[in-house]
C-alpha cells in the first residue's frame, strides 16, 4: 500500500498515520491481568491444573482442602505474572525515556522544541551533531555544501563504521533559510522492516521545482535510532513514525524454540497423564464395586441406599483429584528458573571473554541451554567466523604479470614498486580501480593523517594497499574524488554507483575524469561475475588460472576491470538507470537489468588476492568437536578452492589419503543428476570404511539439487560427515539448515555477518560472533561469543552440564510427585477404595513448595566431571547427543524407583504403627517424614560434586522440615497440634526412619555399586580416575548406534535413518549405557516417544576415526 507524505503540511497528514510514540510494551495497566491469565491458561497443563483446582471446590468429592492445589497454583501463576510485569515495566521505562526526548521540528516556518513522541509524518525534523534520529527521515538538507552527512548505524545493524547519506538531487542547492518553507510530496511504500532498501519518489512543489519526479533510495534516509556524526546539522522530513519505522517493524518477540528435552518432557507428561486416567478409571470402578458390595453393609460408613444420578462419578473424581499430583505443578517454574541460571553461567564465564575486544559471551535465549549439549551438526560461515576478517592485500596479477609471488607480499615487491614509479599504464589503471571503485570514506585527522571508514573489509584492504603503492584516496567532497598519485592530484566526478548485491556479485562506478572529460566504468567483483563480461578478443585464460592458483593458497580473489564510455552511450543509459531507480514496483530487478546493460565489453585489468587469516584456536576447536561426534558444514560465498584450502587448514577435512573430497557440480539438471549419483555411490561404498569423506557443492549445483533432487541430496547430507558449500546465498544457507532439521538432527548455525542472520534464526541454536562485520548476527542469535574457539567450551562444558542437570531435575520432579501419589493409592486399598487422602492439605502444599524444591534447585551446581576432564575427553558428549540421561528408559527407572520407595514407606509405616493407637495424622506425618528422608538421600546419591551450598540445601532442608512442623505442631488450630512433638519423643519413629532409609536406599546403592564395578560407562571410568587422581589415556569407542542404509537404493532415492534401534535397559538409575532416546522402531509399544533428535549419521565410523 502506497503512502503519500506531504512535506511541511500538518493538515494533510495529521490523522492519516500514527504519531511517533514508541511502544514495546506487551501489556497495559487495564489488560495486564486478563491478558496474562489468558496466555498462561492457553497452555494445556495450566488448563488441567485449573480444572483440578475447580473440582476441589466441590466439597462432595474433594479428598483434601482446596488450598493444597489452589495455593501452589496461585503461587506459580503469581511468579510468572510478576516476571512478565517486571519485564514489561522495564520496557515501559525504556519507551518513556525515548518518547520524552526533546526534538527540534519546523512548523509554520518556525523551529520549535517538542517531545519525540509528538513528531508527525510530514514534519521537518532538525538534527544537530551527535543527535539521535527520532524517526525515519528523508534528508532535505545538511551543513555540507555537497549535501552529505555521516551517520552511525550501530543501534540498527551493529556496524560501527560511519556511513554516508546524501540529500536527494531535487534538494541540491536549496538555501538553509528556504528549507523551513519547502513543500512537496513523497510517494513511498507502506511500512516494512527492510533496513537496506527504500524505493520511493519525491516531487517538490513550485517555486522549488516544477513537479519533477526524483527517485529516493536508502542512501537518502536517516533511520530511527541512528546518530548524526561529523556533521554540524541535518534536516529531513518524517516519513515513518512510531512503531511503523523500519526499526519498529523489526521489533517483535521471536518464535520460541522447543528443545529436545522439552519435547521429551511433554511426551513423558502425556504418558503420565494417560497412566493417571487408567489408574483413576480402575480405582473408580473398584471403589464403586466395594461401595455397593461391602460399604453398604457397614453401619459406620453410612452410605445412603440411593444417591444422586452422578453418584458413580464421585469416587472416580475423587481419585482424579488425589492422583492429579502425578504431574508436578511446579516443573515449569523450576525449569525456567534453572535455565535462567544456566544462561547466567554463560554470561559470567571468564574463560569465554575475548581479551582483544573485552567482549563477554552472552546468552540472549535462556530457554535452550540444554540443546547445546545435544548438537549434532554445526553449520558455519567462513569469513569472520573461522577467519579473523582482517583483510591484507598479498598478491596481484596485472596484465599477466605476477607480483608478490616471490616474497608473498606484493606491497614490498620491487618490480611492482618500480612499475608504479615509472608510471606503467596497466599498473596505474589497476591501482585507480582499487582506489576509486568502492564506498570507502577517507577521514583526515587534525594532524593530516588519513584513515579510512569502510563497510567492507575487502574494500578497505584494497584502498589501503593502493595508498601504500602511492595511489592515495585523499578526499571525497560530494561526488568529487581526489586521488594523490606520486604527489600529483587527480580528480574524478562520480556520476553513478552500481551497487554490489549478492546476486550480481560485483560493484561498478561510473566516473568522469575532471581533466580530460572522459567517462569510465570501473568494476570489481568475483571472477564468475567479471571474466564472462570481458570484451571479445581478450585472453582471459591467464586470469582464470591465476584465480585458481590464488584460491589454492587460500586467498580471496577479486577481478578488476574497466572500459571507456561514449557520451551518447552513457547519456542513454543514464536515463534508463534513472527510470529504473524511480519505479516503485520491482525496482531492484529493473536496476539490476540496467546495470547489466552497461557492464559488458570490459577490459580485464588483473586479479587482486587478499589474505584472511584463521582465528586462533579454530583447528583445535574443530578437531575437538569432531571427536565429540559433531558434524561440520561450511557455508560460504567464497570460491570453491579458497573454501577447500581453508577447510584443510582448520581440520575441517583430513588431507589425502585419509580424507577424500567428492565434488557435486554441474550447470544443468542432467549434469547435477549424474554428479549426485556418482557421489552417492562412492559414499555408500565408503560408508563402513574408516575414511573421512566430504562433499563439495557450489551454489548453482545446490540450487538444482534442492529443487529437483532433494531426496538424493538429503541422503547425501546424512551419509556425509562434512560438507563444503561455496558460492551460496543467505537463503541457501537457511535452506540447508532446514534440510538437516527435517531429518531430526539438532543443528547449530554460527556466523558473524548480516548474511548469516537467516541461517542463525533457522537453526535450533543460533550463535553469533561479535565480529568486524558488526553485531547483526550476534543480535539475531541465541548466543553471542567473541571468538570461534569459545564454541568448544559453550558446547562441551555449558551445553553438557545444562543437559545433565535438566535431565535430573525434570525426572526427579516426576519422581517426588509419583512417590507421594503412589502412597495415596496404596492407602486407598486399606480405606475402602474411597479416595480418602492420607495426607492433610497443609502437608501436600508444603511438600511441593518447600520440602522438596530447594535441594533439587541447587543441582545447577552439580558437575559429574570436572571441566578439564570434559574438555580432554569430548567423546562423552555422545551420552547427551543420544539422550541417554532423559528418555523413556531412564524415566521408567525413576518411575520404578518412586513405586519401590512408595511401597517401602507405606509398608514400613503401616506395619510400625498398625498396633499403635495412633491418630491418622500421626501415620500421615510418619509417611511424610519417610518421603523427605528418602528424597534427601536420593539427591545426595545423585549429586556428583558436593559444595557447601549443596550440603546446606540437602541436609538443611531436612532440618527445615522438622523446624516447620514443630512450629505448626505448636498451633492448636493447625490440625497437627503436638503431633511432631510426640513423634520425635518416640524411639519407634526414629527406628522407622532408619528402616525406611535402609530398605529404600539399600537396593539402589547395590545396583549403583554393581554398575560402577561390572558395567562401568565411560563417564564412570572418568569419575573413578578423577577420584583416584590417575590419568585416562584412552576411552576407547563409546557405544553408538550404527545406521543402516539399504544397499540396493535406486539411483537418486533416499532412505532416512528412522529405525536406528537400540535396546532399552534401566535398573532404577539414570545412566544406563544402553538406554537412548532413539525411536524403538515402527509399531513398537513406545513409538509414542519417537525421537526428537538424531545421532550423527555415521557415528560409529566417526568414533573409530578419533
Amino acid at each position: 500500500m502506497k503512502r503519500y507524505v506531504y512535506i511541511n503540511d500538518d493538515n494533510l497528514a495529521q490523522d492519516l498515520y500514527c504519531d511517533n510514540r514508541i511502544s514495546n510494551r506487551k501489556y497495559t495497566i487495564w489488560n495486564f491481568l486478563p491478558k496474562n491469565l489468558w496466555e498462561q491458561f492457553s497452555r494445556f497443563m495450566n488448563q488441567y491444573f485449573l480444572l483440578i483446582a475447580c473440582l476441589q471446590l466441590w466439597s462432595l468429592i474433594t479428598p483434601v482442602n482446596p488450598a493444597s492445589t489452589w495455593g501452589p497454583l496461585i503461587f506459580i501463576f503469581a511468579v510468572s505474572a510478576i516476571k512478565e510485569a517486571w519485564d514489561d515495566y522495564n520496557r515501559y521505562l525504556s519507551d518513556k525515556k525515548a518518547n520524552e526526548k526533546e526534538v527540534w521540528i519546523v512548523r509554520q516556518g518556525i523551529r520549535k522544541l517538542i517531545q519525540a513522541q509528538d513528531v508527525r509524518v510530514g514534519n521537518i525534523v532538525w538534527l544537530r551533531e551527535n543527535d539521535e534520529v527520532p524517526c525515519d527521515l528523508v534528508l532535505l538538507g545538511t551543513a555540507d555544501p555537497q549535501g552529505i552527512c555521516y551517520v552511525e548505524t550501530a543501534a540498527l545493524d551493529g556496524e560501527t563504521d560511519l556511513k554516508t547519506r546524501v540529500i536527494p538531487s531535487a534538494c541540491m542547492g536549496i538555501d538553509i533559510e528556504l528549507l523551513h518553507k519547502i513543500k512537496g510530496v513523497i510517494e513511498c511504500p507502506g511500512p516494512d522492516k527492510d533496513i537496506r532498501r527504500l524505493d520511493a519518489n519525491m516531487r517538490l512543489f513550485p517555486p522549488f521545482l516544477d513537479n519533477d519526479m526524483f527517485p529516493l533510495t536508502i542512501k537518502n534516509t536517516l533511520l530511527q535510532s541512528c546518530y548524526l556524526r561529523n556533521t554540524e546539522w541535518a534536516c529531513g522530513v518524517a516519513v515513518y513514525t512510531g512503531n511503523e519505522t523500519k526499526l519498529g517493524m523489526c521489533r517483535g518477540v521471536p518464535e520460541p524454540k522447543l528443545t529436545a528435552v522439552d519435547a521429551m518432557i511433554d511426551k513423558l507428561t502425556g504418558a503420565i497423564f494417560v497412566f493417571q486416567i487408567v489408574v483413576v478409571i480402575v480405582l473408580g470402578i473398584a471403589g464403586n464395586v466395594w461401595k455397593d458390595t461391602e460399604a453398604r453393609k457397614l453401619w459406620y460408613v453410612r452410605y445412603p441406599k440411593q444417591g444422586p444420578w452422578y453418584e458413580l462419578l464421585i469416587i472416580p473424581l475423587r481419585f482424579e483429584l488425589l492422583c492429579s499430583i502425578m504431574i508436578p505443578i511446579s516443573i515449569k517454574v523450576s525449569l525456567d528458573l534453572v535455565k535462567g541460571l544456566y544462561a547466567k553461567f554463560i554470561d559470567w564465564d571468564d574463560h569465554m571473554v575475548d581479551l582483544e575486544t573485552k567482549t563477554r559471551s552472552n546468552a540472549a535465549n535462556t530457554a535452550i541451554s540444554e540443546d547445546l549439549g545435544q548438537v549434532e551438526y554445526i553449520l558455519t560461515d567462513k569469513t569472520g567466523t573461522l577467519t579473523e576478517n582482517k583483510m591484507i592485500f598479498k598478491r596481484c596479477c596485472i596484465s599477466g604479470r605476477f607480483y608478490g609471488n616471490e616474497n608473498g607480499d606484493a606491497l614490498t615487491d620491487t618490480e611492482l614498486l618500480n612499475a608504479v614509479s615509472s608510471g606503467s599504464a596497466d599498473v596505474i589503471r589497476f591501482l585507480k580501480v582499487m582506489a576509486i571503485c568502492n564506498t570507502v570514506i577517507p577521514v583526515r585527522s587534525k594532524s593530516g593523517a588519513i584513515s579510512y571508514k569502510a563497510q567492507s573489509q575487502d574494500e578497505e584492504a584494497l584502498v589501503r594497499a593502493a595508498a601504500r603503492l602511492h595511489m592515495v584516496l585523499a578526499n571525497k567532497n560530494g561526488n568529487i574524488l581526489e586521488i594523490n598519485l606520486n604527489a600529483s592530484l587527480l580528480q574524478y566526478e562520480v556520476l553513478d554507483i552500481l551497487e554490489f548485491t549478492s546476486e550480481r556479485k560485483r560493484m561498478s562506478v561510473v566516473v568522469k575524469d575532471c581533466q580530460s572529460g572522459k567517462i569510465f566504468l570501473l568494476s570489481k567483483g568475483a571472477d564468475e561475475a567479471i571474466l564472462p563480461h570481458s570484451h571479445a578478443g581478450q585472453e582471459i585464460r591467464t586470469y582464470a588460472e591465476t584465480v585458481e592458483q590464488y584460491a589454492q593458497l587460500g586467498l580471496r580473489t577479486l577481478c578488476l576491470a574497466w572500459r571507456e564510455l561514449d557520451d551518447d552511450e552513457y547519456q542513454e543509459w543514464a536515463l534508463m538507470f534513472k527510470d529504473a531507480n524511480s519505479t516503485l514496483i520491482d525496482r531492484e530487478w529493473r536496476v539490476a537489468e540496467a546495470c547489466q546493460r552497461l557492464e559488458h565489453d570490459l577490459e580485464i585489468l588483473g586479479v587482486a588476492a587478499i589474505e584472511d587469516r584463521l582465528q586462533d584456536g579454530v583447528p583445535e576447536t574443530i578437531a575437538t568437536l569432531r571427536k565429540a561426534g559433531i558434524n561440520f558444514w561450511m557455508l560460504t560465498g567464497d570460491k570453491q578452492n579458497t573454501a577447500i584450502q581453508i577447510a584443510l587448514s582448520c581440520n575441517f577435512v583430513s588431507p589425502e589419503p585419509k580424507g577424500q573430497l567428492l565434488m557435486v557440480d554441474g550447470k544443468t539438471e542432467d549434469e547435477v543428476c549424474r554428479s549426485l549419483e556418482r557421489v552417492l555411490l562412492t559414499m555408500r561404498i565408503t560408508n563402513t570404511e574408516p575414511k573421512d569423506v566430504a562433499f563439495v557443492v557450489d551454489g548453482w549445483a545446490l540450487e538444482i539439487a534442492l529443487k529437483h533432487y532433494r531426496k538424493a541430496f538429503t541422503e547425501l547430507a546424512i551419509l556425509s560427515r562434512t560438507a563444503i558449500c561455496c558460492r551460496v546465498t543467505p537463503s541457501q544457507k537457511a535452506q540447508l539448515v532446514e534440510l538437516l532439521k527435517t531429518c531430526d538432527y539438532r543443528t547449530l548455525a554460527i556466523g558473524d555477518g548480516g548474511n548469516d542472520v537467516r541461517m542463525i534464526q533457522q537453526a535450533d541454536i543460533g550463535v553469533g560472533i561479535s565480529g568486524r562485520e558488526g553485531l547483526q548476527a550476534a543480535r539475531a542469535a541465541d548466543y553471542s561469543i567473541g571468538k570461534f574457539r569459545f564454541l568448544k567450551r559453550l558446547i562441551l562444558v555449558h551445553g553438557r552440564y545444562s543437559y545433565n542437570r535438566t535431565a535430573f531435575l525434570s525426572q526427579y520432579s516426576f519422581y517426588k510427585s509419583l512417590l507421594i501419589c503412589f502412597i495415596q493409592i496404596f492407602f486407598s486399598f486399606i480405606s475402602g477404595v474411597s479416595g480418602t487422602s492420607l495426607f492433610n492439605s497443609v502437608s501436600l502444599m508444603a511438600y511441593n513448595v518447600f520440602y522438596t524444591s530447594v535441594p533439587v534447585l541447587v543441582s545447577v551446581l552439580d558437575k559429574d566431571l570436572s571441566e578439564r576432564t570434559v574438555m580432554q575427553h569430548p567423546q562423552i558428549l555422545f551420552y547427551c547427543q543420544a539422550g541417554r540421561l532423559l528418555n523413556p528408559s531412564t524415566f521408567a527407572g525413576w518411575f520404578g524407583r518412586s513405586l519401590f520407595h512408595a511401597i517401602v514407606v507405606f509398608a514400613i509405616t503401616i506395619h510400625s504403627y498398625a498396633l499403635e493407637k495412633s491418630e491418622m495424622e500421626e501415620v500421615s506425618m510418619v509417611a511424610l517424614s519417610g518421603c523427605i528422608w528418602l528424597q534427601a538421600f536420593v539427591v545426595a546419591l545423585e549429586t556428583n560434586s558436593f559444595t557447601v551450598l549443596q550440603h546446606l540445601a540437602i541436609w538443611g532442608n531436612l532440618v527445615g522440615f522438622y523446624a516447620i512442623n514443630w512450629i505448626v505442631s505448636a498451633i492448636p488450630s493447625s490440625g497437627m497440634y503436638t503431633i511432631m512433638f510426640r513423634l520425635c519423643k518416640q524411639p519407634l519413629y526414629w527406628i522407622t526412619m532408619i528402616l525406611i532409609v535402609a530398605a529404600g536406599m539399600g537396593p539402589v546403592l547395590a545396583l549403583k555399586y554393581f554398575r560402577y564395578t561390572y558395567r562401568s560407562s565411560k563417564i564412570n571410568i572418568l569419575q573413578q580416575a578423577e577420584r583416584l587422581g590417575g590419568p585416562i589415556l584412552s576411552l576407547g569407542n563409546i557405544e553408538s548406534q550404527t545406521r543402516t542404509l539399504e544397499k540396493d537404493l535406486s539411483p537418486l532415492s533416499i532412505s532416512l535413518p528412522k529405525n536406528r534401534n537400540s535396546s532399552v535397559y534401566e535398573p532404577l538409575l539414570t545412566e544406563s549405557p544402553n538406554s537412548t532416546r532413539r525411536s524403538l522402531g515402527a509399531g513398537a509399544p513406545f513409538d509414542f516417544f519417537q525421537s526428537q533428535s538424531r545421532l550423527s549419521s555415521n557415528y560409529s565410523r566417526n568414533c573409530k576415526d578419533n
